[in-house]
């Protein structure tokens, strides 16, 4: 396995450039995501790892090595396509064995590889069977045996899941990270789900417009977004524009109090070299299921609200709020044990330490 590393990679397609300045670094072993909406040049900069793209400046490392511009199949890599991008006409054995016969494997090895790798997904014994008489999920696991038969350094997937029904999503998500730890490869996984990335990354990236907006962990991501674009992309918030009263300080923690017309809150810095000027325009972000009904009368990080309407989910429940100023709050309560009507008047309130405050 390799560490990666893309380094200030721009790459144009005519008048677009796809990927602007864009930086990662992905550690050995580690299963990373590149995470974000459509047209994001998440994919594009898979592809620059991948070697299926040259940027236009930039280089790509594996390790200690410079590949930018070395072909694919020499960078110890391998891809799982969207598609599966299996030959319908070929049995199980026949598709994954396929790479190794480009290569002049001797055929007894490939052989045993194609076992091998059959067993590593959970396929044993599959190798007559046609593709066309696979389900989507077994395919999926067809497509991820033909990659791992190369025994690459490096496992790069894009969007592997997009394809396959709620309850396969959720059964590939174990089956891909178990892959990649059990056989001690550096994975790199784009995809546009939130869920998915949270649930499977170890690090992920959050791409906006060609840029790495944020990296980090998936409860560094989103306890601390650093701007308003990752706030909102990753999982759901409530984002209101406030102006700074002051900076408090709290066992050395900083945190800011503002003021708007949906009340007074305080809340915390996730930036750690910026500092809000006093009377200065901010954002206030809260997750939905940080706000909680309260009825102690606390003046801070309150809202008081009506509830517009509903939606039970069985383990939660989701409202909207109308309060002050005309907002709308989501709301998450999770286990409810009462159903709140529309209409009825709530009172809700959030800690210091679910606020945060952002820049405009």
């Amino acid at each position: 396995m390799d560490a990666i590393r893309a380094e200030s990679l721009v790459k144009e397609f005519g008048s677009v450039r796809a990927l602007d300045q864009a930086s990662i670094t992905i550690e050995k072993g580690e299963l990373f995501f590149l995470l974000g909406a459509s047209g994001c040049g998440k994919t594009t900069l898979l592809r620059c790892i991948a070697g299926l793209e040259i940027p236009n400046s930039g280089r790509v490392v594996y390790g200690d090595r410079d590949v930018t511009k070395l072909p694919t199949h020499k960078r110890e890599a391998a891809m799982v396509f969207q598609s599966y991008a299996l030959w319908p006409h070929m049995s199980v054995g026949e598709n994954v064995a396929f790479g190794l016969e480009e290569r002049k494997v001797p055929r007894k090895e490939i052989n045993e590889r194609v076992d091998e790798a059959l067993a590593m997904v959970h396929l044993e014994g599959y190798n007559d069977r046609r593709i066309d008489h696979m389900s989507g999920g077994q395919q999926q696991r067809v497509a991820l045996a033909r990659a791992l038969v190369v025994r690459p350094k490096c496992l790069l997937l894009d969007e592997p899941l997009s394809n396959l029904d709620a309850k396969l999503r959720l059964e590939m998500r174990r089956e891909i990270r178990r892959i990649v730890k059990d056989n001690g490869l550096t994975g790199v996984y784009v995809t546009h789900d939130q869920e998915e990335a949270l649930s499977m990354a170890d690090r992920m990236a959050v791409l906006d417009a060609g840029r790495v907006m944020q990296m980090g962990s998936p409860d560094e991501i989103y306890r601390n977004p650093l701007n308003s674009h990752v706030a909102g992309f990753i999982g759901e918030t409530n984002l209101i524009e406030a102006t700074v009263d002051r900076i408090v300080r709290d066992d050395d923690e900083l945190g800011v109090r503002v003021s708007c017309d949906a009340g007074q809150f305080h809340g915390r810095i996730t930036r750690n070299n910026w500092r809000p000027a006093e009377g200065s325009k901010v954002l206030v972000s809260i997750r939905p299921e940080a706000l909680y009904a309260d009825n102690s009368g606390v003046p801070i990080n309150r809202v008081k609200g009506k509830i517009l309407d509903r939606m039970y989910l069985g383990s939660n429940i989701q409202y909207r709020v109308s309060g002050a100023g005309e907002h709308l709050w989501s709301v998450t309560e999770t286990n409810p044990h009462v159903i709140r009507a529309d209409g009825d008047e709530i009172m809700l309130t959030a800690d210091p330490m679910d606020v945060t405050i952002l820049k405009v």
